[in-house]
């Protein structure tokens, strides 16, 4: 992935005619800017691969009741006799699939620059998607009362006012000709409609992180309940941190920015690597072990 393109990504201003220290703090937030997208893009294309092995399959297949896999953990997504229900847990599962493929593709300049075509349809899909995924998770936590407890509904609800409200900027000021403004909130709608993959990716993290230093984490614990929030309010800060440091921060603003990106982006990498096979486990129909 070359400079300019994350240049033109997250908005970092050229600093050429500028001197070493500006070349210095410019470097660090391209640096920390690939490696992060560079990790989400493979987190969310293995994410993209599970949602086919073990969704995709089982609605191809009809074998729908392998969702209550997750029983275990307080889900019971398959519920005989509700047709209604199951099928918008379905959408809404295989919807996030789409998500996960054709939302990084969105953040690719040289895929907008060379295939504008492309990059408006693949848009205007991501942007259904995103919709439908809001309106179906409406449905499934406040009439079908999917959620295993009322903060996980309210922090479902609050993301998807969160999405509703993104997709509605980003189309505005798509058609404004705002392009500046129309990437950061695409930007923006990008991390809160993958907060339920944060979401996971953030628990294998804690679970992992906390038994390296050598704690004894269990589902119990209060991060859980601060993560159902968390798990989109932090990347939107961190996101809003860049922003401002890619634009107006001094040189220590914009070195303490990158390390925030690259301790975020490191612990998302732990999450990703526990996450992966656990991911396997339920597609193989093995026990589920941590």
């Amino acid at each position: 992935m070359s400079n300019s393109m994350l240049e033109r990504l997250f908005f970092v201003a050229k600093s050429g005619t500028q001197g070493s220290r500006p070349a210095n703090k410019s470097r660090a937030l391209k640096a920390s800017s690939i490696f992060w997208f560079s990790m989400i893009l493979v987190g969310q294309w293995i994410f993209f691969y599970y949602i086919l092995a073990f969704y995709g399959y089982s609605v191809m297949s009809g074998n729908l009741e392998m969702w209550n896999v997750f029983e275990q953990f307080g889900s019971k997504p398959y519920v005989a006799g509700d047709s209604g229900g199951n099928t918008a847990f379905a959408a809404h599962a295989l919807g996030a699939g789409i998500v996960a493929f054709g939302g990084a593709l969105q953040l690719i300049p040289q895929i907008r620059a060379r295939f504008p075509k492309f990059h408006r349809i693949n848009g205007y899909l991501y942007l259904c998607t995103v919709f439908l995924l809001a309106l179906s998770g409406f449905y499934l936590v406040l009439i079908r009362g999917s959620s295993p407890d009322t903060l996980s509904a309210i922090g479902t609800c609050i993301n998807g006012v969160f999405i509703l409200w993104f997709a509605y900027m980003t189309v505005t000021t798509a058609r404004n000709r705002d392009i500046k403004s129309h990437r950061k909130w695409a930007l923006r709608l990008f991390l809160v409609s993958n907060a339920q993959w944060i979401l996971r990716v953030g628990t294998f993290s804690y679970l992992i992180s906390g038994k390296m230093i050598g704690m004894q984490p269990a589902f119990g614990d209060p991060f859980f309940k601060m993560w159902t929030f968390g798990c989109y309010l932090v990347p939107l800060l961190a996101l809003q941190l860049y922003f401002f440091a890619s634009e107006r921060g001094n040189t220590a603003i914009q070195y303490f920015t990158a390390g925030v990106v690259a301790v975020l982006t490191i612990a998302m990498m732990i999450g990703v690597v526990g996450y992966t096979p656990f991911m396997q486990m339920i597609i193989s129909g093995e026990p589920i072990v941590f």
